[in-house]
């Protein structure tokens, strides 16, 4: 009795085994060799077989990064049958060797099978139209961009700091190049053109050196330099340049810091209360406390807001005194209001504060 139900066991297992689905690769690797990273994607296609007694369906197929891409048969396959699983790679921005995989997740017997992608990116020859992108009238520059990042505003004495924006004449006559600040520079940018009239193929530099010991600039800065090409400015040909000034207290003696002035109790959040629709309100708020010996300077206070004006009363309020903030608010429909301001002043502890001005509407 044991053995016949020993053999019908068996024979079940094998019965159930045998109405598995099986999946099956005449390939799990394709070697793409060399290709090249102008010509765009490439794609293999792998061709699976289902060798089981049962339906196969792929559940998921992923990739391990982006840049691979598969595409495979959705539809279940019968025993016998075929289906296919194309992968394209794109070798866009990615010179050198690649070995990518790609996951398989099915109901067969196996549950989980991987096929792979090999082989190596030969990167494009940089022209020189590529490495100046940016038109400016007959001028091609490499970028508009003159960010400096945060500074001390001690760094530039004796020695600016410089950013050299690269242009070329890419036409087939002689292009002369000047350069101008906008209005709003004060001192803070010297510029130098390396190189004012350029041949054919010719290329030159636009140095904007930054002063700003020179200018009253404190915090974030954004000015633009134009360009004028062949003796005509354009107001679309601009060069953005981003600074943050920072007020250096390194130098500070320990005598210094112990008489400097302190920014005390400045509120975090004022509330101006209920005010008239469509109309102007002003104010003077008295929050500006010099809990420190050395006079307390405003150096500038930051706002985006359209419709409110912060001014510092004062620029300078002596030790033990209060100054204050004059606040002018053009009023708008009914409802809730919040505006964020930064006030810059000369206290080393707290330089940088944020304060919320609020206000209601009816």
């Amino acid at each position: 009795m044991k053995k016949i139900i020993l053999f019908a066991l068996t024979l079940f297992s094998v019965c159930a085994i045998a109405q598995d689905a099986v999946i099956t690769f005449a390939e799990t690797e394709h070697d793409f060799g060399k290709i090249h990273e102008e010509d765009g994607r490439v794609t293999h296609v792998f061709e699976f077989k289902n060798e089981g007694m049962a339906p196969l369906t792929l559940t998921n197929v992923r990739a391990s990064c982006g840049c691979t891409t598969p595409d495979w048969t959705k539809t279940p396959i019968e025993p016998g049958q075929t289906g296919v699983i194309k992968v394209t790679y794109n070798p866009q921005g990615r010179p050198g060797r690649f070995n990518k995989t790609v996951t398989i997740t099915s109901n067969a017997k196996e549950p989980t099978v991987r096929i792979y992608i090999k082989g190596e990116v030969i990167p494009k020859q940089v022209k020189p139209v590529d490495q100046y992108p940016i038109k400016m009238g007959k001028l091609s520059l490499k970028s508009k961009d003159a960010k400096f990042g945060t500074i001390k505003r001690t760094e530039s004495v004796g020695a600016p700091k410089e950013v050299a924006i690269e242009y070329a004449n890419q036409t087939n006559e002689v292009v002369t190049v000047a350069a101008e600040t906008s209005q709003n520079n004060e001192g803070l940018i010297g510029l130098v053109v390396t190189l004012a009239e350029l041949q054919p193929s010719q290329t030159g530099q636009l140095i904007i050196r930054l002063n700003p010991a020179n200018s009253n600039f404190w915090g974030p800065v954004a000015t633009r330099v134009y360009l004028i090409v062949n003796g005509q400015k354009d107001e679309n040909n601009f060069i953005d340049v981003k600074v943050n000034l920072e007020e250096d207290f390194s130098a500070l003696t320990e005598d210094e810091l112990k008489n400097a002035p302190i920014l005390e109790n400045l509120p975090e959040r004022i509330e101006l209360g209920t005010l008239k629709a469509n109309s102007q309100f002003s104010k003077s708020l008295k929050v500006l406390k010099n809990g420190g010996n050395n006079p307390l300077k405003v150096r500038r206070i930051i706002n985006t807001g359209k419709d409110i004006t912060v001014n510092a009363g004062k620029g300078e309020i002596k030790g033990g005194k209060t100054g204050h903030i004059d606040v002018k608010i053009k009023t708008q429909e009914a409802g809730d209001y919040e505006r964020e301001i930064t006030i810059l002043t000369n206290d080393p502890k707290q330089h940088s504060k944020k304060v919320i001005i609020a206000w209601t509407i009816k």
